[in-house]
């Protein structure tokens, strides 16, 4: 089982595909749970050269960086890079 480990949100490359899929409207709605409840699925990453590539999450990761929040719970995983 994966480990979440906290990372600074600014060490975080968001590709060109997973930008196009962003939904600003869905970002304001996991914010708000995220301000109720604080509790979501971290994100997942893989490592790049000296950052970290955002594999899934950018709605949860979007509204991590609207509240103001510089770091994020993220599960770091083995991914094909393209």
């Amino acid at each position: 089982m994966l480990k979440a480990v906290v990372i600074n949100i600014k060490e975080i490359y968001v590709p060109i595909g997973l930008r196009k899929e962003l939904d600003t409207s869905k970002v304001e709605l996991v914010a708000e749970k995220i301000m109720d409840d604080s509790q979501e699925l971290p994100i997942k990453v893989r490592r790049g050269k000296g950052r970290y590539v955002l594999v899934r999450g950018i709605h949860r990761l979007e509204a991590h960086k609207a509240l103001g929040d510089d770091t994020i719970e993220a599960f770091i995983v083995a991914a094909p890079q393209h």
